[in-house]
């Protein structure tokens, strides 16, 4: 019966005729023989998004800014903790009706009006593409030779912010990944897939390493605070936000791999892991850069340069495999994907995933990923948590309008419709609502960001609270305005009880 349930309801896909600018084949709902993604996969994702060179360089930030190991430990944990609710909620409909971000979010800001959040996401993933490809550049330029090295182009240039020789490693490892994300989504799927074991092996054998060198682990354990008690809480919660801001990117755009899921069940286990693996990693991360004190004399937060210290060919060829693997795992799913499905639903009759890919790719130089890493605060304050203040306000109004308006309950068929009398086509294609929601949820933000960047010379101590709790305060503000105004708005079109394109009840 199951059999014939699923064949008819891939007849009705085959049926299926949206409006041709609303998609094309990566926007489509995924048939369910598509959806066969294992609650394992999806925790190789996590695992492959995990292990990697910024999640390293963001816990030694934090015992570098002066937390004690423990504490820069726990408040990686507790964000991710946190940070795992809208990850699962908004992964939901996702699974459930096999839609990507781009069309999950016409549901609250209108066919038209999705463009704003898609849009937002994919500038943030082109700078954090930027930035991955920039640490995989920098592992390239670690295995030339010295003489190489230290030649005239290898000297920085003020304008260009870096060395001719840095930008040239970094744009050789840009080209490099284009040739996986040239797959599409199966070619990204079967790298986590197989990448997991990898870089849990290499993680492992970083931190016996750490401890063979070092002696054990004592040293790490016996690094205590450098903050008094006031000092600690004025930086525990940016660094909070900060580290919720790590992951915000994916906490929007998780229907893009959860609507390959074959269940909720999958998906829930899937990501569970997400505070585990943040944790574990974390605390390799620590204790790597804590046993470089003992034994090289002085501390290297940055794995790259970790790794030029230790020398030996065979060890730097290893290390810059598993490096450039960890960078390229994470770059491709959490960087690309949002950004090339937002220009596809943009413009589908002129954007494919490839080509969506490629221009995310060229923005991603735009950023000049160099200067952004240039030193623990402003990549971590400015902006881990610059960025936060866009991105909390769209989950926040898509979370509230799936489940406090919609009740889970969405029609397939007006999501890939222009009609006027559809349930998402609001005014002219734009929900109001949702765009006032967003400006709320962003502009108390905005004096602290500038503030931080030193365009204003200073700002009231309620912007500077707002700005390092720009996540949270974002999220439940646009999200609260979001539903207050629906409200008054009354009654929201009502969706098909039933809808001819959702699989069958198992």
């Amino acid at each position: 019966m199951a059999s014939s349930g699923q064949h008819s309801v891939e007849a009705k896909f085959d049926e299926f005729e949206p409006d041709p600018t609303l998609t094309n084949d990566d926007l489509k709902p995924t048939t369910p023989s598509q959806r066969n993604l294992h609650w394992w996969e999806m925790a190789s994702l996590w695992i492959g998004l995990v292990v990697g060179v910024p999640a390293y360089y963001l816990a030694g930030s934090l015992v570098d800014l002066g937390m004690a190991w423990w504490q820069g430990i726990a408040t990686v944990v507790a964000a991710n903790m946190i940070l795992l609710v809208p990850l699962v909620l908004t992964g939901h409909p996702g699974t459930k009706y096999g839609i990507p971000f781009p069309v999950l979010a016409r549901s609250s800001f209108g066919i038209r009006g999705a463009h704003v959040p898609t849009l937002l996401r994919a500038l943030v993933g082109c700078g954090w593409y930027g930035i991955e490809s920039w640490i995989g550049g920098e592992a390239i330029f670690l295995l030339l030779p010295k003489s190489i090295k230290q030649s005239p182009f290898s000297q920085s240039l003020p304008w260009l912010g870096t060395s001719p020789l840095e930008f040239a490693c970094f744009i050789v490892f840009w080209v490099a990944q284009l040739a996986i994300v040239w797959k599409g989504m199966q070619g990204i799927r079967d790298l986590e897939k197989y990448s997991a074991p990898i870089l849990i092996i290499l993680t492992s054998i970083l931190l016996i390493w750490a401890y063979v060198k070092a002696g054990g682990l004592g040293h790490m354990l016996s690094l205590s605070s450098r903050l008094s008690s006031s000092e600690f809480w004025s930086l525990f919660f940016p660094s909070l936000t900060a580290n919720i801001s790590f992951w915000a990117t994916l906490a929007l755009n998780i229907p893009d791999f959860t609507r390959y899921a074959r269940s909720q069940t999958d998906q829930i286990i899937g990501q569970a892991g997400l505070p585990i693996f943040m944790g574990a990693f974390t605390f390799v991360g620590l204790a790597a850069t804590s046993s470089t004190k003992v034994i090289f004399g002085h501390v290297i937060s940055n794995p790259i340069q970790l790794l030029g210290e230790i020398g030996g060919l065979a060890t730097t060829i290893l290390a810059i495999l598993g490096i450039s693997l960890a960078t390229i795992t994470t770059n491709i799913a959490a960087n690309v994907v949002a950004p090339a499905n937002a220009l596809v639903n943009l413009s589908p009759s002129k954007f494919t995933f490839r080509r969506g890919a490629l221009l995310t790719a060229l923005l991603g130089i735009a950023f000049q990923p160099w200067r952004l890493l240039k030193s623990s605060e402003s990549f971590v304050y400015t902006w881990l948590v610059g960025y936060s203040a866009l991105l909390g306000p769209i989950g926040g109004i898509i979370l509230a309008d799936y489940y406090l308006i919609r009740q889970m309950k969405l029609s397939i068929l007006d999501l890939y419709s222009l009609s006027p009398y559809g349930a998402y086509y609001y005014s002219k294609g734009f929900n109001l609502a949702a765009l006032a929601a967003l400006i709320v949820g962003i502009l108390p933000v905005i004096p602290g960001f500038l503030q931080k960047v030193g365009i204003l010379p200073s700002a009231s101590d309620a912007f500077v609270v707002i700005y390092n709790n720009a996540w949270f305060f974002s999220f439940f503000s646009a999200g609260l305005v979001y539903w207050i105004l629906s409200s008054l708005r009354g009654k929201q079109n009502k969706p098909l009880t039933f809808d001819p394109l959702l699989p069958p009840a198992t």
